[in-house]
């Protein structure tokens, strides 16, 4: 482990406020010049050749009407189609994944439009849907196979451990915007939904190796299997190790190794019952940055080192139909988490229990439902600049919710109002309506609009949390400032407003736009709540600057995203995206906010594009090749930046596959986002190659 002793200290550098015992101090950056050149040249391009296994037919496997009459559940928690869905949703299917050539979800999620991803380091990612782009995906709920990672600890999500083998990936469904009556608090910019295969649909063995410069070495293994009446089941390891990233400084911090274990099994009880039960066990070695102050003696140092994270979870699940239109649903799910980082340690156990019921009436179709849940954490003190007061606390959620659709004009138009009514530890009762309007004038379009009252819940790091950092020397005493917890800190609201359209014209020409208007209050804000004094405890004598994290903060946004997708040939495909962002944060009145403003409104890109094309080549090749372009980051000095990838697989017999891909294409290395202390880390240009066999 390296230390580095740091003599200065920015109130208002929290970038975002992702999570604020990583906060530094950026002090300079390299301007990236980019060039943007990626070329084809295929010729005699025919139909596709034989291929099987998990490989087969990619472009034809869906058309576009198959892909929106594809039955989503996000929105409703109930299968429905796309064309039927009152939100901005988008749909990464496991082709999209595969022939994209992610190796992490985060990776993944770069495909759909209004969602914004930056790798930070090598395992550090910065995600946000809508505006305020953050390190653990602030105001965005996760979900996988129902379970929520949405942690209320820090009010986000951890990337690095949320994984699973990417092969047995369904689907993503990203929602941008309010998740509104059904999921509640903290799904206020969006919903990101990660569903896996039935495990009736993984039998046989799976097994992929494979390894780069970025991508070090990985190995993949799964193997699935039933009894042919009802039940199935599946099990799988993967390990990794990937190298670091670019460091101006030399200092190769980020490099990752981890592993992970999962078991599923799916059985019919009888024809109406549906039961799952399924786990996973992780562990990793995880490369960080982080400052750390001390009082005795007075300082504040960056330490580079690993921090150990593991983990596991169980979840079960029983679904009823009852009939058309007549279904209900249990899940209860428990999770075990621990990090340990270079300066603070966690240890989380979270029980969730959630039930949804559905049942028809004359021209309606209602649901309703409720959610309990605990979090006990206990939080371990490593540094006296970085404590939780109390150390031990029980996070709890309560809620239940009733959504009423409503066939105003049969097979035409729907009128669906809903609300969710919530308590936690931290709040009183609160609600959140929404109401939702689809039109479908024809089988092949949809408009829709929905205004949505939602909230993000207070999380421990804003009522419990006290930060410091050292300053330096003033009068012979150490300065210090200190962030304190903030008993007071209320939920950050959202009154959000949206409009959106999809069209399939004839076969091959497909499209979805939306746009959107929020307005946001009650922000998270950097307060200065006093001038400086002097404080005896904790030792030695010192002068404090106080501060506290508080709500002082307005904010705007509104933008329109453009997703089309045209197939001029069976076997050739483009599809891109264009999102457009117009952010405006400002200090409430009477705010004490110290520069968190400026942060917030320049951490997310106002222009963002993606464009993608894939052929099917003869003798069983794939190509696939993404160009991307993200705007620049004013707030934490990011430039703008175009970059690219390139996959192509080759099937050369039944059973084997055979995988070569290109990240980031267009320069050595780039800046993406800014977090850690120290230097901003440029993102390599990555290779990597696979093999993998399946039966």
């Amino acid at each position: 482990m390296a230390v580095r002793i740091r003599s200065s200290f920015s109130i208002g550098s929290v970038h975002g406020a992702a999570f604020w015992p990583r906060m530094g101090i950026v002090t300079r950056r390299e301007w990236l010049t980019l060039a943007a050149a990626l070329t084809l040249v295929s010729q005699g391009v025919g139909a596709q050749g034989p291929s099987s296994g998990d490989y087969q037919g990619p472009l034809k496997t869906l058309s576009l009407e198959q892909l929106g009459n594809l039955e989503v559940t996000t929105v409703s928690k109930e299968p429905e189609a796309v064309w039927k869905t009152p939100a901005a949703i988008y749909v990464i299917t496991q082709e999209d994944i595969r022939r994209s050539g992610a190796s992490t979800i985060p990776e993944a999620l770069r495909l759909a439009p209004g969602v914004e991803v930056a790798r930070i380091t090598t395992g550090e990612y910065a995600i946000g849907i809508r505006g305020f782009n953050s390190r653990l995906s602030r105001s965005v709920l996760v979900l996988i196979d129902g379970r929520t990672v949405y942690t209320t600890f820090t009010a986000g999500t951890y990337w690095e451990t949320q994984d699973t083998l990417l092969e047995d990936i369904d689907r993503i469904e990203v929602i941008r915007g309010p998740g509104g009556t059904i999921w509640g608090p903290n799904a206020v910019n969006g919903v990101i939904n990660i569903i896996t295969k039935n495990s009736k649909d993984t039998k046989g063995v799976f097994a992929e190796a494979g390894g780069g410069n970025v991508e070090q070495v990985f190995g993949n293994a799964r193997y699935g299997a039933g009894n042919g009446k009802g039940f199935s089941y599946r099990v799988y390891a993967k390990g990794f190790s990937r190298g670091p990233q670019y460091h101006a400084d030399g200092d190769n911090y980020d490099d990752w190794r981890g592993g992970q274990g999962s078991f599923r099994m799916d059985w019919n009880g009888r024809a109406s019952d549906h039961f799952r039960l399924q786990g996973d066990v992780y562990g990793h070695d995880f490369g960080e940055r982080v400052s750390a102050t001390t009082y005795d003696p007075p300082a504040t140092s960056v330490l580079d080192g690993y921090a150990t994270l593991y983990g596991g979870n169980v979840l079960w699940s029983w679904r009823r139909v009852q009939g058309a239109g007549r279904d209900f649903q249990l899940v209860a799910s428990y999770e075990h988490a621990t990090r340990s980082e270079l300066n603070f340690g966690d240890i989380r156990n979270t029980g969730d229990f959630d039930f949804i019921d559905r049942f028809p009436m004359p021209r309606q179709e209602v649901s309703w439902g409720g959610t309990l849940r605990f979090s006990h954490g206990s939080e371990v003190e490593v540094f006296s600049g970085l404590t939780f007061t109390p150390s031990h606390r029980t996070d709890q959620l309560y809620q239940g919710f009733i959504q009423d659709e409503i066939s105003v004009v049969k097979g035409r138009l729907s009128l669906t109002p809903g609300i969710k009514v919530l308590k936690t530890n931290y709040t009183g009762v609160l609600a959140q309506p929404d109401v939702r309007l689809l039109y479908t004038p024809t089988a092949t379009q949809t408009l829709w609009a929905a205004y949505t009252h939602a909230l993000r819940t207070p999380a421990d790091v804003e009522r419990d949390f006290n930060l410091s950092s050292f300053l330096g020397y003033s009068n012979g005493l150490p300065e210090f400032a200190r962030f304190s917890a903030n008993p007071n800190f209320r939920p950050e609201q959202l009154n959000g407003y949206e409009l959106g359209y999809r069209r399939l014209a004839g076969t091959k020409f497909y499209v979805d736009i939306a746009g959107f208007y929020n307005h946001y209050g009650d922000l998270f804000s950097e307060d200065l709540v006093a001038a400086p004094y002097i404080e005896t405890d904790p030792a030695p004598t010192h002068i404090l600057i106080p501060a506290q994290f508080g709500n002082g903060l307005v904010a705007t946004t509104g933008g329109l995203e453009v997703a089309p997708e045209w197939r001029p040939r069976p076997w050739w495909r483009l599809r891109g995206s264009y999102s457009y962002l117009d952010l405006h944060v400002m200090r409430a009145t009477n705010s004490k906010d110290i520069g968190t403003a400026r942060v917030f409104q320049g951490s997310s890109p106002g222009n963002r594009a993606i464009l993608q094309t894939g052929f099917d080549l003869p003798h069983s090749i794939n190509a696939d090749i993404q160009a991307r372009y993200v705007g620049e980051l004013p707030g934490i000095q990011v430039a703008a930046y175009w970059s690219g990838d390139a996959t192509i697989r080759w099937n050369p017999g039944r059973h084997i596959h055979l995988t070569a891909v290109g990240q980031n294409l267009l320069q050595p290395h780039h800046v993406e986002f800014v977090y850690d202390p120290g230097p901003a880390v440029g993102i390599r240009r990555g290779f990597y190659g696979s093999i993998s066999f399946s039966k």
